[in-house]
């Protein structure tokens, strides 16, 4: 059988121009789902290398073939203002250890049984940081809250007066100390989910809601690797259609700015008949081409 190997990835001029800059956390993204995804019977072959003799290259392998999946999940918990890139660093660690434990004997994909630790490990580092981020998530909050604490000691809640008081003294608004006030006075609830007649005031748990309920981890990488597929068939139909038609397909359906026939029509000194006669026989080619 052919090995995977994923170092060796072709990219074609056109691939690095639409490319985004180098260092940030999108071209991460973008390079990771350059990636070639594992056939069951490749990922079978790495997992059985790896955890029967310890071989480093396949354990790598199968990390880097997944990366993709954890970018997907992470973006699940980009609603508890931490940054895209830790969450993905943490999914990333919880992979590490999903392949490290991995026992290819078990019959299942990886990434049916990596989902658990990636998830958790995402968990442990919100929970980790949640508190703090929800008090002070800019430099001026952040301020707020360190000139609120030295002005009282006790964070009871404070009557409109000595509001009033506290803003003038910091130089605030009054509804900002309101705001920092209600967020010192909060306080965690368990991780843990209860049955409804344990919650109290109805409120949920964080474990209840944490997570984003979307499709499958299988059926999403997937639907990836589907879309990967069918972009590159269009990318290929369209070599290899002659430049007036290509011109005329993109202008029409391509563009932000599409073209009327009569503009084609006199672009192509055709009439505009003609353009839509062969806009038509384009598109009957592309879905066919694509169905197949």
């Amino acid at each position: 059988m052919k090995k995977t190997t994923l170092n060796n990835i072709n990219y074609n001029s056109k691939t690095l121009a639409i490319a985004p800059s180098v260092g940030s956390i999108d071209a991460y993204i973008y390079w990771v789902n350059q990636i070639p995804i594992l056939t069951a019977t490749e990922e079978l072959e790495l997992a059985t290398r790896f955890h029967r003799d310890g071989d480093i290259d396949a354990a790598r392998q199968l990390v880097l073939s997944h990366l993709r999946f954890v970018v997907h999940v992470a973006k699940n918990y980009l609603g508890y203002g931490l940054s895209k890139a830790d969450l993905i660093q943490e999914g990333s660690i919880g992979l590490m250890k999903a392949v490290k434990r991995f026992d290819p004997k078990m019959g299942v994909r990886l990434v049916s049984f990596a989902v658990h630790w990636i998830k958790a490990e995402i968990h442990e580092f919100v929970l980790r940081n949640w508190r703090i981020v929800k008090i002070a998530t800019t430099k001026a909050q952040r301020k707020l809250f360190f000139n609120l604490r030295r002005a009282t000691k006790k964070l009871n809640w404070f009557s409109n007066e000595e509001i009033s008081h506290i803003a003038q003294e910091l130089k605030v608004e009054p509804k900002e100390v309101r705001a920092m006030e209600a967020r010192m006075n909060s306080y965690d609830v368990a991780f843990d989910c209860h049955n409804d007649d344990e919650v109290e005031d109805g409120r949920l748990n964080p474990g209840c809601y944490l997570e984003a309920d979307t499709q499958n981890p299988v059926d999403e990488l997937a639907d990836l690797e589907f879309n990967s597929i069918k972009t590159e068939r269009l990318a290929e139909v369209l070599a290899k259609l002659d430049q007036r038609s290509r011109e005329i397909l993109e202008a029409r359906w391509l563009k932000e700015s599409k073209a009327t026939l009569h503009e084609l029509a006199a672009k192509y000194n055709i009439s505009a008949e003609r353009v839509r006669q062969i806009e038509e026989g384009v598109i009957k080619k592309l879905k066919k081409e694509l169905s197949s």
